[in-house]
């Protein structure tokens, strides 16, 4: 039997942190590289780019995440760990929860938190939604298995700019 468990990467932030974006679990094209959204038809790069007026998708992987700390934005998931077979969500299964409310205690800064997809949005509210002077904000997922136009999603994305 293969080993299907998957555990997430660590959260991308510092104490300027004002904007956090929170996806699900990487998917495995992630995980291999070791990266935040590396499959190449992930749109998280240049959606985010599109919000902040920058080509990320263009620089290196450290130098995208270094801008994004520059702009004062941070990644991280809602679960830190979960079974899952291939990348979907729908696939996750006995999903273990990053410790968001731990995290979110140590920004001093932050005044958002970004759901990338329906599943971020659901666990992560769940988690969050006592959180006074937070605001939530759910986005559809950059994922290439959420099928919707780019522009249809860069026009939602774009609510990201009022906290950056």
């Amino acid at each position: 039997m293969t080993d299907t468990r998957r555990i997430g990467f660590d959260p991308v932030v510092d104490a300027d942190t004002r904007l956090l974006i929170l996806g699900s679990l990487p998917g495995d094209a992630s995980l291999r590289a070791a990266r935040y959204y590396a499959h190449p038809r992930n749109a998280f790069w240049p959606l985010l780019g599109g919000v902040l007026g920058e080509n990320l998708d263009t620089l290196a992987y450290e130098a995208r995440l270094e801008r994004l700390k520059a702009r004062r934005i941070g990644l991280w998931d809602v679960i830190a760990s979960a079974e899952r077979s291939g990348s979907l969500d729908a696939a996750i299964r006995s999903p273990q929860a990053a410790d968001l409310r731990g995290l979110v205690a140590g920004l001093p800064e932050l005044r958002a938190v970004a759901f990338n997809g329906g599943l971020a949005a659901r666990l992560g509210r769940r988690i969050l939604e006592d959180q006074a002077g937070l605001v939530l904000q759910d986005l559809p997922s950059s994922s290439p298995a959420h099928a919707r136009p780019l522009a249809e999603k860069a026009a939602r994305w774009a609510a990201l700019s009022d906290f950056v």
